[in-house]
């Protein structure tokens, strides 16, 4: 499960999901990339079940890219607990996502070839695992992919 080593702060705002990606949203490593198209938290455990589905699918025949990182605290508060006595402790960690964001990538090693519908594949079983809408997108001559 990805979380940070250290934070400077232990709890921070929520903030708003407005806006698109403007940055990381285009396949740099691999041939395709899972795009998401709507705003969401992502959780580390997410995150984790998405890679474990991509991996068991190419089984050892591609490699995979995991393009965000879980750095915001999400907290809760105890059930059953009065309302004020301060913000809650934190419980799990999330990546605040945008539209247009490349959330991972996927490609064929170089030792052992592997076929783009089996790459594809691979990402629409991890798109399951996901609580957002996305699309698979290929990546361009240029070096990048317009999402």
């Amino acid at each position: 499960m990805l979380l940070p080593k250290r934070v400077k702060y232990r709890r921070v705002h929520r903030g708003r999901l407005t806006g698109k990606a403007m940055r990381g949203n285009r396949v740099t490593y691999g041939q395709f990339g899972l795009v998401a198209m709507e705003p969401s938290w992502i959780t580390s455990n997410q995150i984790e079940a998405a890679r474990i589905a991509m991996t068991r699918r190419i089984k050892r025949g591609g490699k995979v890219w995991i393009k965000i990182f879980p750095d915001k605290p999400i907290t809760e508060k105890p059930a059953e607990t009065r309302m004020g006595s301060g913000k809650g402790s934190p419980e799990y960690w999330v990546a605040v996502v945008k539209p247009g964001r490349v959330m991972f990538e996927i490609g064929a090693d170089k030792d052992k070839p592997i076929s783009e519908d089996d790459l594809k594949e691979a990402l629409r079983l991890a798109m399951h695992k996901l609580p957002v809408k996305c699309k698979i997108v290929a990546r361009d001559e240029d070096g990048g992919a317009q999402a």
